[in-house]
């Protein structure tokens, strides 16, 4: 394939006029001119894969929305009533459990409870000989010491026949797990007749309004935000705010984990999705551009944005920006605002003019 080789004697033919302003420059062409160098333009803000200040992110439960159904001794899954994404209020049974050792917990809460009703009946007889000298004191501090030790054991064997969710009173029966909020089956971690172990997760439970959005953002984005700046979710009206800024930057990537809430709307959202957001404030400002869009010369970074077209030609300014970040084929750069036109293909060509050098 040939090589194609800018000819600047063609270049002065075509009337090819440079006028330089400060620090831009502007460089006028002609239709004929802007296709012999292959130059394509695009608008920032429309331009495929990015946005006016948008930003990956991916939707989450917040911690405390989020709560499990776990078997709270080993056994059997002899029933499960919900699957992932019904939804569920508080107390609500959800499944049923077999378990041995269940029974061995109702076993020593009823024995526990009958051994300290029997230490009660002790105390009152030996209050009432002591009361009529019949018996020593020490006789009745012993007996008033058992009898507080036999009831602290009851009360502990049923405290651990309720974590267990055991039926006090009897021997036998299933055991059955409730959902602890109102809320989504997420998650089932267990099928049905399957032997699980004590603190296996059966379900997973959570309320889906409101919810966060985790989003990565670049260093420098991150540095010009504050918590309270709107957020929205791209292609949608739904809005949120950000609640938290990360301290800390990734190392591979240099980014900051941003943390917004969306409240109202969040019913179209899923947890694990992952989306883009378009961030208000100074980061707004920002604009990704393909990497072809940008030309270096003497430490400067430039993009030639269209200033204006008409009969006469159409002018192309090379203006200075700043690159915030860069990921792929595109960068983000500050000094370019949405809706303006840019050059993205063909830019070797323009800063051959602007710089007055020739390039293969």
């Amino acid at each position: 394939m040939p090589r194609r080789v800018f000819n600047f004697g063609l270049f002065f033919l075509l009337t090819v006029t440079t006028a330089l302003h400060a620090e831009e420059s502007r460089i006028t062409l002609q239709a004929a001119q802007i296709k012999a160098l292959g130059i394509d333009i695009a608008v920032a803000g429309q331009i495929a894969g990015g946005r006016d200040g948008s930003y990956p992110a991916q939707v989450r439960v917040p911690n405390e929305q989020m709560r499990v159904v776990a078997a709270p001794v080993g056994g059997m899954v002899e029933m499960l009533a919900v699957a992932p994404g019904s939804t569920v209020k508080r107390g609500q049974v959800v499944a049923h459990l077999s378990s041995q050792q269940a029974l061995e917990l109702q076993r020593d809460a009823l024995q526990a409870g009958s051994q300290s009703s029997l230490m009660q009946q002790n105390l009152k007889r030996d209050e009432q000989l002591f009361a009529e000298g019949l018996i020593a004191e020490s006789r009745l501090q012993a007996t008033r010491a058992a009898a507080a030790q036999a009831g602290a054991q009851a009360s502990e064997r049923r405290q651990g026949l309720a974590l267990a969710g055991a039926a006090p009173g009897k021997l036998g029966g299933q055991l059955a797990l409730t959902a602890p909020i109102d809320g989504v089956v997420l998650e089932q971690g267990a099928q049905l007749g399957q032997r699980v172990e004590s603190s296996a997760l059966i379900y997973r439970i959570a309320r889906l309004s409101p919810l966060w959005l985790e989003i990565q953002a670049p260093v420098t984005v991150a540095a010009t935000l504050r918590e309270g700046s709107a957020v929205k979710i791209a292609n949608s009206e739904v809005t949120g705010k950000l609640i938290a800024i990360g301290r800390a930057v990734d190392a591979a990537s240099q980014t900051v984990l941003l943390r917004a809430e969306v409240g109202k709307g969040a019913e179209t959202l899923r947890p694990g999705q992952v989306i883009e957001v378009e961030i208000a404030g100074p980061a707004s400002q920002l604009q990704r551009l393909p990497a072809t869009a940008l030309a270096r010369n003497q430490g400067k970074t430039f993009a030639f944005v269209q200033a204006s077209s008409d009969d006469k030609g159409v002018v192309f300014v090379a203006r200075p920006v700043k690159v915030v970040s860069q990921g792929g084929d595109s960068v983000t750069v500050d000094g370019v605002k949405a809706g303006e036109k840019v050059a993205i293909k063909g830019v070797s060509g323009l800063k051959a003019m602007l710089t007055g050098v020739g390039s293969e």
